[in-house]
């Protein structure tokens, strides 16, 4: 029997539930779509002209659906709009777990548990429940067991629609995705969803596939993806003692098809909600098959990842220690165009500076200083303070990193800020976004990730 999705309720407003939400209401306002939180801070805030979530364009996607077919309600309300929905998006976070069998490694489903819990209690009629969150592999079974103990008289089709957003081009990647991806084991269901994305995604680019191939592509991508970096990042360290220059190598690779240009910046490593999670779910699922060599090579790319923040975090470290040891830090989110500073590199970077004994001034245009704050380390909270602005944060400082590639810090007036800074005073450049020229005619040492310190 042909399904038609007219009612979509999500639960989760997050970095992936908000605008994913947002595109759909936009692209098909005959669709009626419901975002749910349990956090009502975070729904007052959507509910705003101060969004929780900052992505370029989101705030004008915003203004055209919100009132029209697209709302935020608490939790506490949600229920009527579960029981309306032909179809319910789960969207919350799958955090590493921190005890229990597989802490530090597997995938918590907690939250997930209890959507599906939600879910069981109101829904009516026939529902697709939907899995936007990131799943370790037969996840989805969790979700079944769950749901089939619902008190009343309905019937559910579990989906795997795993997203596949970059941060800080989020919109743009939802608008114009390279891939919508439909993973279910009934075709009905599948073509309801596929229908939705179809108003404006070409039919090519909606991937239908199994259930479980959909839940282990999103892990798979991820794990690609952060490989990529790593591997660059194993080179940049070799062209620093060798001479040769990260961008001209990763631009030779480039140019070879068979590997193709993207995700080849050297950098102080990845970071994000995903890339460390997914990789260690990776590591755990194959721990857990008994399959013991490809878990070592998963685990290898995180490990090289922690030893690229270390070995940068220890540099600058021993610089800024032979001066006052006072340290600038520009930029704690953990990639441009985004407030998220989730697993950013920031986070290590600070905490081993701070164990180092030195002195940090932070800036970042997004971050909220009070919550980046709160994940530093507790002995060391008194060591650090916040600045508005970079000519604030540089003042008196020993060593200037750059951890953040927001544009504004490719066109930082150096010579004025050299003025500021303390005496031989040495810049870090984590994202190779930094103008050497600019910062050497001002007398500035600098030292650029797969590079090196400027002769």
């Amino acid at each position: 029997m042909k399904r038609r999705i007219l009612n979509i309720a999500c639960i989760g407003a997050g970095y992936v539930g908000g605008p994913t939400m947002a595109v759909i209401a936009d692209r098909c306002p005959h669709v009626s779509v419901t975002v749910i939180d349990l956090n009502e801070a975070r729904i007052a805030a959507w509910n705003s002209d101060t969004l929780p979530v900052y992505e370029p364009g989101l705030d004008e996607v915003i203004r055209r659906t919100r009132g029209r077919n697209l709302r935020f309600i608490p939790q506490r309300e949600g229920a009527a709009a579960v029981a309306a929905a032909d179809a319910v998006f789960i969207s919350v976070n799958t955090p590493t777990k921190t005890q229990g069998a597989g802490a530090g490694k597997a995938s918590d489903l907690g939250y997930v548990e209890a959507c599906a819990r939600y879910i069981a209690e109101h829904a009516l009629g026939h529902t697709i429940v939907i899995e936007k969150s990131t799943m370790p592999v037969r996840a989805a079974d969790t979700i079944k067991r769950i749901l089939a103990t619902s008190p009343r008289v309905g019937t559910f089709d579990v989906l795997s629609n795993p997203e596949f957003l970059a941060e800080g081009t989020a919109i743009r990647d939802l608008e114009k995705p390279d891939r919508v991806l439909i993973g279910g084991e009934t075709p009905a269901a599948v073509d309801a969803l596929a229908e939705v994305y179809a108003h404006w995604v070409p039919d090519q680019a909606i991937l239908r596939t199994g259930l479980w191939s959909a839940e282990l592509s999103k892990l798979a991508a991820n794990a690609f993806l952060a490989q990529r970096v790593s591997s660059i990042n194993a080179i940049s360290a070799l062209c620093e003692v060798t001479g040769a220059q990260v961008e001209e190598v990763a631009k030779v690779l480039g140019t070879d098809t068979r590997i193709g240009p993207k995700f080849l910046k050297a950098s102080v490593g990845f970071g994000g909600s995903c890339f460390k999670k997914d990789l260690l779910s990776l590591v755990y699922l194959c721990e857990f098959y008994g399959l013991t060599e490809p878990a070592a090579y998963w685990q290898s790319v995180q490990d090289l990842n922690e030893w690229q923040k270390r070995r940068f975090a220890q540099m600058a470290a021993t610089h800024a220690k032979k001066q006052g040891g006072v340290v600038a830090v520009l930029g704690l989110a953990f990639k441009k165009n985004t407030n998220d500073f989730r697993e950013s590199p920031a986070i290590d970077i600070c905490n081993y500076l701070l164990a180092a004994g030195v002195r940090l001034r932070l800036q970042d245009e997004r971050v909220d200083p009070h919550m980046f704050g709160a994940v530093l380390v507790d002995d060391h909270k008194a060591g650090f303070d916040f600045f508005c602005e970079a000519a604030e944060a540089v003042r008196g400082a020993d060593a200037i990193l750059v951890l953040t590639e927001w544009d504004q810090y490719a066109t930082l007036d150096w010579r004025k800020l050299s003025t500021v800074a303390a005496p031989g005073v040495m810049i870090f450049d984590g994202r190779t976004v930094v103008d050497p020229v600019a910062a050497s005619a001002a007398g500035l040492p600098v030292f650029t990730v797969g590079i090196g310190a400027a002769k």
